[in-house]
């Protein structure tokens, strides 16, 4: 069964053993159709609405508040609320999350490579230095360690379950989640 969450921040347990732990809420959702054992859901996140939503909304007879739809295996057989009956004894689960994303970066961030000498009158501070290999092929090679996008990539993570709150919706789980606070990624309980 696959759930919305959305990362609240990180904690730990206070104990002779302190753990550390990651609290995720999960976001309110329904299911507006199944098939194949797949489900169409709805949820909401920011206020951003258009034509086509507006347009779903009215098709499944939801309020205004559930503006963003994704495609999740479900435990439900029906139309209506998402069930929330397997976190409550759910023991692991896989999370899904993008990292954050850092931009543009060099090679010292990026890959920790050493850079050069910081002293004056050196030109090799913190760029990556040569790259190519003499005659043969003549060419940069692929997989090549070079400056460029880092970060903002999905990454999935699987972590023991300590808790779950009805009531609130918030799930606990032992040790870190990948992305930043407020992040939205999904939860398939595995047991």
């Amino acid at each position: 069964m696959e759930y919305i969450v959305e990362k609240i921040g990180m904690s730990r347990t206070v104990g002779a053993q302190s753990k550390v732990v990651t609290l995720l809420k999960v976001k309110e959702a329904k299911v507006c159709e199944v098939k194949d054992g797949k489900a169409l859901v709805a949820y909401s996140e920011g206020k951003s609405s258009n034509k086509s939503v507006e347009g779903q909304q009215k098709k499944y007879n939801l309020s205004a508040e559930f503006n963003k739809f994704a495609t999740l295996a479900v435990a439900n057989t029906e139309a209506g609320d998402l069930d929330m009956a397997p976190l409550a004894d759910a023991k692991t689960v896989k999370s899904v999350f993008n990292t954050k994303g850092r931009g543009f970066t060099g090679v010292m961030k990026r890959w920790n490579f050493g850079g050069g000498p910081a002293a004056h009158g050196h030109r090799f501070h913190r760029t990556s230095g040569s790259i190519g290999n003499r005659e043969w092929p003549g060419k940069v090679q692929k997989g090549r360690k070079m400056s460029g996008q880092y970060g903002n990539e999905q990454v999935t993570v699987k972590n023991e379950v300590m808790s779950y709150d009805a009531q609130n919706g918030v799930l606990v789980v032992v040790g870190s989640i990948p992305g930043a606070n407020g992040a939205l990624g999904r939860v398939k309980v595995v047991k």
